[in-house]
């Protein structure tokens, strides 16, 4: 071990090493288009050249659908030969794995060009292109991320939450039972043990309630002033999830809408400005009926963000399944609105003081991917700022929304005004936007292609 130790050219995993000495496996991670963590093993013997010289992958790996299957007719991929590029690991992300059965970490990677560049397909490089703009104008970008899951039963039949039970019975409790105490008393074990992992890999995850349906919870992490960071937190929060949750005999679910009469999953970003001399850039001064306080900065902001929506609603909702949620029954915006202290708007504006004075956006589900939904929303808020957007009139506290359904409600049409989008492409690339509707429109011509029971059970006999 000593040899070891000595042979580490890279202070943090020398460091890291000094603490962990046994550690004998490290998994290197990237999310792809889809959101999904893809990953390579290596051994101990392999470290230090990992972390001070990099490694090669398929550059396509990022560029992925769902299933993990290649695109036709997008660039790295099986038609030009599945080209590697080169990856780093992401300073500062080295962690252990305290689920794992043997010594291990992870740490997640980035990918670059030969030259050192950023790859476009990357996530990351999206999310940092796409907050460029936004930077020249405010010194911090300060974002936190809530995502909501179903905790299921591990069974072979069909996916069943895990509903707590009434005292002294084997019968399911009815109802949602929203932010009931018992409901996480079931599952303090669960939650334990992800407070313990969490803390282990530095995810800064705060207040955990039941949702608003029996198995669902919620996790908030907090702010950080580092969008890109929020993002890793979500990604690695989701796979810690799912990770305990195997632990304990669950399965984490982060579907939007797992079940056709009970509430979808969302997530949730919120987001603050900083400006140049470290004051909240959403609370300038203050404007006439507004409460909490805000500047114009926050309507412009607010204007670009609904100016964007429909156009960036196939990032938010990126699948078949994401479109199920968005029902206004369940809770899920389906309009590009916005209001103070108002949960069936798309963007809140929470009670706040001028300090922490934000926005939430609550149009994205809990399985889109986090880079590309800040992204979209970075580029919403930058143009919304540039263009001086008028947002129009706030939803009241308390009123009753007269529904338009402005938002795509079907994933080919969010993807017609995503390929149709002016105003994304110049925020996060237009290379990648074509790639993204390339990939989108793969899947989904696939999975509407797939004949399901319902065709039977509708059609068979009917016709």
């Amino acid at each position: 071990m000593t040899k070891r130790k000595a042979s580490i050219r890279n202070k943090e995993l020398a460091k890291f090493l000094q603490q962990h000495p046994e550690t004998d496996v490290m998994e290197l991670m990237i999310p792809d288009l889809a959101g999904v963590l893809r990953c390579k093993r290596v051994r101990a013997h392999e470290f230090d050249k990992v972390f001070e010289d990099g490694f090669y992958m398929p550059a396509g790996t990022v560029l992925l659908d769902t299933l993990g299957n290649t695109i036709p007719g997008i660039k790295f991929s099986a038609d030009d030969g599945d080209p590697d590029t080169k990856v780093k690991v992401v300073a500062g992300s080295l962690a252990p794995v305290p689920w794992a059965k043997k010594p291990s970490a992870q740490a997640l990677v980035r990918f670059e060009t030969r030259e050192g560049d950023a790859f476009f397909g990357d996530p990351r490089a999206v999310l940092e292109r796409a907050a460029a703009p936004l930077y020249k104008m405010v010194s911090k970008i300060v974002t936190a991320v809530e995502l909501e899951f179903y905790l299921l039963a591990d069974s072979k039949d069909k996916p069943t939450a895990k509903v707590s039970r009434v005292p002294g019975t084997r019968r399911p409790q009815p109802g949602p039972q929203v932010y009931h105490p018992d409901d996480l008393w079931d599952i303090e074990n669960f939650l334990n043990d992800l407070n313990d992992a969490c803390a282990a890999q530095q995810i800064p995850i705060g207040t955990a309630i039941s949702e608003f349906a029996p198995g669902q919870f919620e996790i908030n992490l907090h702010h950080v002033a580092d969008p890109v960071l929020a993002c890793d937190h979500a990604v690695l929060l989701k796979r810690a999830v799912k990770a305990i949750a195997r632990q304990h005999g669950f399965v984490a679910c982060f579907m939007a809408k797992p079940f056709e009469d009970q509430s979808g999953s969302g997530m949730h970003i919120h987001m603050s400005l900083i400006d140049k001399n470290g004051q909240n850039y959403f609370s300038k001064g203050k404007e006439k009926n507004a409460s909490p306080p805000f500047s114009a900065e926050l309507r412009h902001a607010i204007g670009g963000l609904k100016k964007t929506m429909a156009e960036a609603t196939a990032i938010f909702a990126p699948n078949a399944n994401s479109y199920r949620r968005l029902r206004p029954e369940m809770f899920a915006p389906v309009e590009p609105n916005w209001g103070t202290n108002h949960r069936k708007v798309s963007l809140r504006v929470p009670i706040s003081d001028h300090k922490n004075l934000r926005f939430e956006h609550r149009t994205s589900g809990a399985d889109a991917n986090p880079y590309l939904v800040t992204a979209a929303i970075l580029a919403g808020v930058h143009y919304g700022l540039k263009n001086r957007c008028d947002p129009g009139k706030m939803v009241p506290e308390g009123a009753v929304i007269e529904l338009q359904r402005k938002i795509p409600n079907r994933w080919d049409s969010a993807i017609d005004q995503f390929a149709a989008s002016k105003i994304l492409p110049e925020y996060l690339g237009e290379d990648y936007c074509k790639t993204y509707v390339t990939n989108r429109r793969d899947e989904s011509r696939r999975f509407h292609n797939i004949i399901s029971e319902n065709d039977f059970d509708w059609y068979l006999r009917a016709v």
